[in-house]
Order: C-alpha cells, then structure tokens, then sequence
C-alpha cells in the first residue's frame, strides 16, 4: 500500500516541497526556502514530531517562541514564519494536513524601519570613489563594476549573468537577459529582461574594461564569455561580493574614516573587506544608486524600470532619501512652478 500524504514525516514532507517549487524559483530563492524550512524541520525531530498530521497551532507557537528566543531579528523571523505558512499551504493542498492549519501560523508584524535597512553606498561616498577611479585607475574591474551597480542600480545576480555580447558600445546599453539553462537566471525570470541606458562615464569605464590588463579573457562553463570575469571564468556571486566590498573602501581617496592605516590595515584583505565600516555589498550599492536617481528627478516609474523592481517595492525598501532630500525633490519638480512669471 502506498504511503498516504499525512504519514509523511516532516523531513520527507519538506524535501517534496521543495522539488515543487526548484521550478518555478531561482537559485537563491531555492536556498532560501531550504535554509529557512531546514530549521523547522530538524526542530521537530528533535520534539519528536514524526508525521505532519500531528503538527498544531501549539507546535506552530512553540516555535515561533523557539526561533525568537535564539535572538532573530524581527525582519528574520517574519520571513521564517511565512515560508513556514506557505509550506503548511502546501500540506493542505496534498491533502496532508487539515484545511486552514496554516492560518494558525502567526506571523509577527515589523515595522518599514526594521523592514528595511538603511544602510547603502551614499551619494556623497559614492562620488569621490567614483572620481578616484576615474582619474587614477579608469578601466580597471573594480572601476567597471562599481560604474555599473551605480548606474543601472543592477541586482548582484544580473550583473553576474552579463555577457560581452550584452553590453552595446555604440549604443551605451547593457540588456540583462534570463538564461536559466547556462546557470545564470534573472530573480524575476524573463520578467527581469530589459535594456538599461548607461551614462557616459559607466561606458567609458567598460570600454577601457573590456581591453585592459585587469580583464581575464575567459569563457565560462558553458561557453559564454562573461562580461565580468574572474580567473577561472564566470565569477560566483560570492566573488563579486567580495569585488564590490573592495571596490568601495574609502581608503582609497582619502585617509581612514576608522583611524587606521591602509599599509597595515587587514580589511583591504579580499576576504576581510566585508568588516570595514565603510565597505558596502551590490545591494548597499543598489539602495544608494536608486536613491540618487530619485534625488536626480528621474520618476519612480522610470526607476523602477531600469533596476527591475514595482515603484512600491522601490518606496517601501530601496528609497532612503531624508526628509529633507525628499523636500528638495518636490521643490525642482513642482515649488519652482510656483513662482510669478517675470
């Protein structure tokens, strides 16, 4: 007799689920829901839960009291608890668990402050990296990269996935494209395809790039020839986060903000500079570069279009300008409108 959907064990529960959603998910989206679920799914081996029939509203509070006493951030837990409602979603709809269970999974609120960070690569650090590069070091990687995460505001896994054959000289544009099938996917699949408009600065960057001695000449894997490359061809992600954490150390201009000396200081280490301060990743980088477009006068909904994202999603998370950044915005857009014709 076949084993029947509320006999399976958590474990072989979650691995199910799992292999329903790697389909429909990218990579890092898969690793998430496997993490995130992992620890659920060892915490009931170790409560001696051995069927998901057994699970409860008291196995669901238990928990979430679990999770938040091993000092979660508030952000953290909340994502737990809803990839934990959609797995349970998931049970109902085999039939592997009463109707409506999922809805005694709490979800704890937080607040825009806890949901979103504040910390990003701002307009008046991202500028005097950006001239140091220009005048002293034009064409080299870090230089390319960092003109293209300010520029585009580009996710880490769309500038990863960038082709030579990507980027139009003549044109000044790069197109990301979705090609799951050679390992490099768009977060928002073919919906994350698009061509984005470089400035003049981000195109000289890449033309003097593409043939300097900082470029590898390599193909990847699958034959491809990555616009950004790494000596063994297409960098992983983790590479490129460690470019970008090199790429914006303000030691470069200009004396240490920390007090400390660059001749001896251990974070312009490839694998240390993710610890200085000062450092920030592709996605600090993205919240700076979308928050600077909106502060140039482009409109939400052109900004959103460029770095792939709805103009809600860019409000609630990505736009970090003061209140008094977002006054000088409606003063250029609407105040001087205001004033008597001559």
């Amino acid at each position: 007799m076949s084993q029947q959907p509320e006999d399976l064990t958590p474990r072989e529960a979650w691995q199910r689920y799992i292999d329903r959603r790697r389909p429909e998910s990218t990579d890092h989206s898969m690793k998430t829901y496997y993490y995130r679920l992992k620890q659920f799914v060892e915490w009931c081996e170790r409560q001696q839960i051995e069927r998901v029939s057994e699970l409860d509203g008291w196995t669901f509070e238990n928990y979430e009291t679990h999770r938040a006493g091993e000092g979660l951030a508030p952000v953290t837990l909340n994502g737990e608890m809803k990839d934990l409602r959609l797995f349970v979603e998931y049970l109902e709809r085999i039939e592997a668990v009463e109707d409506g269970l999922s809805d005694r999974i709490h979800i704890p609120k937080v607040s825009d402050n806890e949901a979103s960070s504040d910390k990003k690569l701002a307009t008046e650090d991202a500028k005097p990296l950006l001239e140091y590069y220009r005048r002293y070091d034009k064409g080299s990687r870090s230089h390319a990269l960092l003109e293209v995460f300010w520029n585009t505001g580009a996710r880490l896994g769309a500038l990863r996935a960038l082709d030579v054959r990507d980027y139009h000289s003549d044109e000044q544009y790069l197109e990301f494209v979705h090609r799951p099938e050679s390992d490099t996917p768009l977060k928002k699949k073919v919906n994350g395809e698009r061509p984005v408009a470089l400035s003049d600065a981000a195109a000289d960057a890449l033309d003097a790039y593409l043939v300097s001695d900082d470029r590898w000449d390599k193909h990847d894997d699958h034959g491809r020839e990555p616009l950004f490359t790494s000596r063994l061809g297409r960098p992983g992600q983790n590479t490129v986060r460690c470019w970008s954490y090199l790429a914006t150390l303000p030691c470069l201009h200009s004396e240490c903000p920390h007090g400390r000396k660059r001749e001896t200081c251990e974070f312009t280490e490839r694998n240390k500079a993710s610890q200085c301060p000062s450092s920030r990743s592709p996605h600090q980088i993205r919240t700076g570069s979308i928050t600077y477009q909106l502060d140039s006068g482009l409109p939400p909904e052109v900004v959103a279009t460029r770095v792939n994202a709805s103009v809600e999603t860019i409000k609630k998370h990505y736009d970090k300008a003061t209140p008094r950044q977002r006054m000088q915005r409606r003063r250029r857009r609407y105040v001087d409108r205001l004033e008597f014709d001559s």
